[in-house]
């Protein structure tokens, strides 16, 4: 690596680099995207400091005049309450469609590199070690505003309480009545967290993708929120329930079940529920028994109907924009789901990874570090599961790949399936064909690994698949001329034994750039680390085991309704749903509640609730047919007939099936050792010099904790003309 080479980039002005295809953008679409980025912003905020204010003396008095104030229209306080704390998170996903839809593919191509590299918030780890994981500047933030939100609202509910307490009261009575006002506070307070905690998991929503953060970030935030959540609810109950044992009607209360007001059983179905959910997603039970996990948190159903049953409609606004948005994406998903997806190719690699080539459409959008939820019902018809993508969108039109590490009862019966096979003559049996269903993809919406001019990927072992991805994509992008900043790239994988280097067999890159080398500066460092020596056939991956199938008929590939999925059929999804909402509501109140007087609190929180579905399903679910027609008429405009596809299967199972890796011959293999960041760090400072690297980390939770630190010390250490370092991880844990 030379000194030109580092300060002088290689893909700008070279024919095929970035400056070539960026364009102008106009100045009525920049405006556009501020406007609508300010109002966004201005709605967030206001939402957010209404609930963190929402203690306090004066909020409560403005709040109560808005109730007056609106309490005589058709909606009555129901319609007031979902407009002031679920308005503005559905607003800002409208909002969000709209700049999507303006903005297009403009931020990849105003994207410049960086003159002055600086310190960012998200990519900056403080913690890296404790109970959160590695935890960033910016998300630190995050946490420390929930922590003050709820200190101060416990505080401030507290005080009030006790300005109440009457002198004429017994200690007993003042207990009492202390214990159940203070336990309706942290009911409330668990309803604020509630409104967030299903935002991280609506995996293809329109504002995980307009913020830009994929499901596997987002998926840290709602366990974080989880727990926070259950932890109030749990509180909002243990009082209720010392008060009453106190009082001696425990069991009266419990099962009381009232025409007017709060209905105590559902209150306790759904924290009975809750806490099942929670209990079994602590991470010692989680890893011991992923079955156990997986079904138990199917009860959110009954959490989310018995919770409604319990607080009444108008409580239940609070956090109904946060459900709404995850009904829409779960519908969204579950549509998707039933699509049956061909099997291209699976082969079982000496290490005891399985590799799988999915059939997809044409017009699928995903970006290389993506993940996708696989089903196969031949194994379950239950049960989901998370993997990287392993195949560059720009690698074939017609297939995605993804490499599974055989770890649990599932993978090793995926794995058997594929070796039955593979031991016969003929392709697949009627009765052992493989039958897939896909969700997603889901990942960043914009290739974020192509915004660095220096790169440093670190995985360990299994980790090293989104990676293959990542440089298949750079390597197309190097190839054809499409944006990218980079010009410098370090692998660093660490791996227990050699055997699991045939995972690089899964990428040939003199086949897909010849000339890389010439436009890029690639370097890898492989670390063996449970091996001293080199085995006798070092150098070449050993023989897999796969088996193909070409169907003769057409071949179906997954649907593109999730993921990063088209914008516009997306927002007319999201807004059809939400103006269905608006007029059953409406509907429902004219002709029904209000001419028969519905008072009970439980009763219309379940109708609300039947409106949040019915609308989702029968409006929303208008548009998905209109889109799915839409898809397959433009299937057929592209004319996905066999022969084209069959030839890229071809292409993918011939390039795959090399012997060889070209990128195992960049470098030596070091055996017995792991990889010394602190010197891997000190390194890449003295060559790249001052600039912006970026770090993606994919491996278990110690490798990207020794990475976070080495990377904390140096940017604090650092030296005025040695790189700022930024921080990323490309882990998944459910």
């Amino acid at each position: 690596m030379d000194e030109s080479s580092v300060h002088n980039p290689l893909l700008w002005g070279q024919g095929s680099g970035y400056a070539n295809v960026r364009r102008k953008t106009p100045l009525s679409v920049t405006l556009a995207k501020w406007i609508l980025k300010i109002a966004m912003l201005a709605l967030f905020i206001s939402w957010i400091a209404l609930m963190f204010l929402f203690p306090a003396d004066f909020v409560q008095k403005l709040f109560e005049k808005w109730i007056h104030a609106t309490n005589g229209t058709v909606f009555g306080i129901t319609g007031s309450l979902f407009l002031l704390f679920s308005g503005p998170i559905l607003l800002i996903a409208v909002l969000s469609i709209a700049y999507l839809v303006i903005s297009g593919e403009e931020e990849l191509h105003e994207k410049k590199p960086s003159k002055y590299p600086s310190f960012r918030l998200w990519t900056f780890p403080v913690l890296v070690d404790g109970p959160f994981g590695v935890v960033s500047a910016a998300e630190l933030i995050g946490i420390l505003l929930f922590v003050v939100f709820v200190i101060w609202a416990v505080y401030a509910y507290t005080m009030s309480i006790l300005s109440l307490m009457s002198d004429q009261l017994t200690f007993k009575e003042k207990s009492c009545l202390f214990l159940e006002i203070l336990g309706l506070r942290f009911g409330l307070i668990g309803m604020f967290c509630l409104a967030f905690l299903f935002l991280p998991v609506a995996r293809g929503s329109i504002l995980l993708r307009f913020i830009d953060i994929p499901f596997e970030h987002a998926t840290r935030y709602h366990v974080w929120l989880g727990h926070l959540t259950m932890l109030l609810f749990t509180i909002h109950g243990l009082l209720y329930v010392v008060a009453w044992t106190i009082e001696g009607r425990l069991l009266h209360e419990i099962l009381e079940w009232r025409d007017i007001g709060v209905a105590i059983l559902p209150g306790v179905i759904s924290l009975s529920a809750g806490l099942l959910m929670w209990v079994t997603s602590l991470p010692p039970v989680r890893k011991l028994n992923f079955e156990l996990f997986f079904y138990t948190h199917q009860l959110y159903v009954i959490f989310i109907v018995f919770l409604a049953l319990h607080v009444g409609d108008f409580i239940f606004t609070m956090a109904a924009g946060g459900i709404f948005i995850f009904i829409l994406d779960r519908f969204l998903r579950f549509c998707q789901s039933r699509r049956v997806v061909d099997i291209i190719s699976a082969k079982c690699l000496p290490c005891g990874a399985v590799e799988l080539v999915l059939a997809k459409p044409e017009n699928l959008r995903y970006n290389a570090l993506s993940f996708v939820f696989l089903q196969v019902r031949e194994l379950s018809w239950l049960q989901w599961h998370p993997f990287s993508v392993s195949s560059s969108p720009l690698d074939g039109k017609y297939h995605i790949s993804v490499l599974i590490k055989v770890l649990g009862k599932w993978t090793e019966k995926l794995r058997g399936i594929i070796l039955e096979n593979s031991e016969k003559e003929l392709p697949f049996s009627p009765h052992s064909k493989i039958t897939a269903s896909v969700e997603g993809p889901y990942g960043h919406e914009i290739p974020y690994h192509l915004m660095y001019e220096n790169l440093i990927l670190v995985a360990g072992g299994i980790g090293i698949s989104p990676f293959l991805a990542v440089l298949s994509d750079i390597l197309h992008c190097v190839r054809e001329g499409r944006p990218c900043l980079l010009r410098n790239i370090l692998i660093v994988w660490a791996v227990k034994r050699s055997n699991e280097l045939s995972l690089l067999s899964t990428i040939d890159m003199d086949s897909i750039c010849p000339s890389f080398s010439s436009k890029l500066n690639l370097e890898t460092c492989i670390y063996v680390t449970r091996e001293s020596e080199p085995p006798l056939e070092d150098g070449k991956v050993q023989n897999t085991q796969d088996f193909s199938l070409c169907p003769t008929s057409k071949s179906c590939g997954m649907s593109v309704l999730v993921g990063t999925g088209h914008t516009i059929w997306s927002g007319l999804y999201v807004i059809s749903s939400m103006v269905g909402f608006v007029i059953s509501m409406g509907l429902l109140d004219i002709f029904y509640i209000n001419p028969f007087h519905i008072s009970s609190w439980w009763y219309k929180g379940l109708l609300f609730v039947v409106c949040m579905i019915t609308s989702v399903v029968i409006f929303g679910g208008l548009v998905v047919g209109l889109w799915h027609l839409w898809e397959r008429r433009i299937l057929a405009k592209e004319q996905f007939e066999d022969d084209r596809l069959n030839i890229d299967k071809a292409e993918h199972i011939e390039t795959v099936a090399r012997e060889d890796s070209h990128l195992a011959k960049l470098t030596g293999i070091r055996y017995g050792a792991r990889p010394d960041f602190k010197e891997i760090f000190e390194t890449v400072s003295q060559n790249w010099g001052h600039v912006d690297a970026g770090i993606i980390v994919c491996g278990p939770p110690t490798l990207q904790s020794s990475v976070a630190k080495e990377i904390r010390s140096h940017n604090l250490r650092r030296q005025s003309d040695h790189p700022i370092f930024h921080f990323n991880s490309h882990s998944f844990d459910l």
